[in-house]
């Protein structure tokens, strides 16, 4: 059985030991003093207790935010918290052409069977071997118990969701979108800005290959987030959730997502200036920050 939140197997006006809530939050906040560390494949992550640290303030705030909203807010809230990184060096665009896997632990999802989720999956012609039809596809789903809501093929998505309006239907009918990935890059232009101007619900990239692990993947898919590079220095991705995941999960996701990260970015942790930690709304809260001298050594 699956466990909900785990994989398969107001501002306040202080936020304790971090700097000024009220400071932009797409900026990360002041850098926190560490000894100088060289830039290296031996490069050291962030502590855990730092980690920790940072996510106990977060929650506390915004369990004091929530607490002051007279009436409470109602609609589409976001309750993640973020993972930001900070590049040295703007990437090159190779990098930001399409959105990275990063795996953790904890699902930032409800367990799959009460999660409504659609897998859109690629009949586009190809070779007999390599054909996917809607038939074998429902058929493999259901041979292996993975819990799936709906299958959309690509042909249908293009032609039954043209309008702004069936997209908007269609954003708000499922909590997770997965897609073979050989798609992926044309989904953008598909689906359009309801699902990627803000990034909410791009679907996760999974290997549907007819001979290929189904089951691994589409778990793995419930079980990660996507790091989407941007065309500048700053990057975020989901690493937790303020309704629903415990103290200690947040930090093992994040611990996984700092390496997930450092493996896909340029350079790796030679192209990592900082990571921080955030609420949507609320101030950066730094874990790591790389010295600046320490930025061009080897």
């Amino acid at each position: 059985m699956i466990k909900g939140g785990s994989c398969f197997a107001n501002h306040p006006k202080k936020l304790e030991a971090f700097p000024n809530p009220h400071q932009n939050p797409t900026t990360p906040a002041a850098p926190v003093r560490k000894k100088k560390v060289m830039a290296s494949s031996n490069q050291r992550i962030p502590e855990e207790a730092t980690i920790r640290k940072a996510v106990i303030s977060l929650l506390k705030w915004k369990k004091k935010q929530i607490s002051d909203q007279n009436p409470p807010l109602s609609g589409d809230i976001d309750d993640h918290i973020y993972l930001l990184l900070t590049l040295n060096k703007i990437p090159n665009k190779d990098f930001t052409k399409t959105p990275k896997k990063i795996t953790f632990p904890h699902s930032l999802h409800p367990s799959p069977e009460s999660c409504r989720s659609c897998l859109i999956i690629d009949d586009r012609p190809k070779p007999s071997s390599q054909k996917l039809t809607f038939d074998f596809a429902d058929k493999k789903i259901k041979s292996l118990g993975i819990p799936i809501s709906k299958i959309l093929k690509l042909s249908k998505l293009k032609s039954d969701y043209r309008s702004f309006e069936s997209k908007v239907d269609l954003f708000n009918s499922f909590d997770v979108f997965l897609a073979d990935r050989r798609v992926i890059e044309l989904l953008p232009e598909v689906l359009g800005k309801v699902f990627y101007k803000k990034r909410k619900k791009i679907p996760v990239p999974v290997d549907l290959r007819r001979d290929g692990d189904w089951k691994g993947e589409i778990e793995m898919g419930f079980c990660c987030s996507l790091l989407w590079l941007s065309k500048g220095t700053c990057s975020v991705v989901k690493v937790g959730k303020f309704e629903g995941m415990k103290v200690e999960e947040i930090v093992e996701n994040v611990v996984a997502a700092v390496g997930g990260v450092v493996e896909v970015v340029p350079k790796k942790w030679v192209g990592v200036k900082s990571f921080h930690l955030k609420f949507f709304d609320s101030l950066a809260l730094p874990i790591y920050h790389k010295d600046d001298e320490s930025v061009g050594a080897k």
